[in-house]
């Protein structure tokens, strides 16, 4: 019995390792504007305020066939954010909300991703924000993958989740409409 579940732990090892070393690094394809980090706020609970973060980069692995497998890293520049108004923005960059002389960088660093069998599925990681890190789950979709006119491979996917500020240590009060803000995250990625 014992060599039994030995052996199903060792195939089951070697099994994993393998879906690890299939799986294609990808670059996420910033220079070509063909990823976006975009947020959007309700204002006064009347409307919403759309922004996005002009500079980040990541990488991910996947593979079609063992999907579950896939790992994404990325990185936000929070001095980059950029709501179309310069005193706006001025201000969400300042101490009431990102500080971004304190807090330059946010990070998503996934823990697990789970595909269901229509390509779409929910990514959960680490979300470092204003220097408090929180699990967080986002759903996804693949949104497609093949060739590029350049001879190289591409695949993207897109997610969106919803993130209360006051869990990263944002409390300036905008009302009880605007306690959440809403991530998207569109990427393309280009394979290595």
């Amino acid at each position: 019995m014992k060599k039994l579940l030995l052996s199903t732990a060792v195939s089951g090892a070697m099994l994993l390792s393998a879906s690890a070393v299939n799986a294609a690094d990808y670059v996420i394809d910033t220079q070509g504007a063909h990823a976006f980090v975009n947020f959007k706020i309700k204002h006064l609970g009347y409307s919403w305020l759309h922004g996005r973060f002009n500079t980040f980069d990541g990488t991910f692995s996947y593979d079609a066939k063992t999907p579950n497998a896939s790992q994404i890293t990325v990185n936000i520049d929070t001095t980059s954010l950029d709501s179309n108004h310069a005193e706006r923005d001025k201000h969400l960059r300042g101490k009431d909300f990102l500080n971004v002389s304190k807090y330059p960088t946010a990070t998503f660093k996934s823990t697990s991703v789970k595909f269901d069998d229509d390509d779409s599925g929910e990514v959960t990681g680490e979300f470092t924000l204003h220097g408090v890190t929180k699990t967080i789950t986002f759903e996804i979709d693949k949104v497609g993958e093949g060739k590029d006119p350049w001879g190289g491979h591409r695949v993207g996917f897109e997610g969106e989740t919803s993130l209360k500020l006051a869990d990263y240590g944002i409390d300036y009060n905008l009302g009880p409409a605007s306690t959440h803000v809403d991530i998207g995250l569109s990427i393309e990625g280009i394979r290595q």
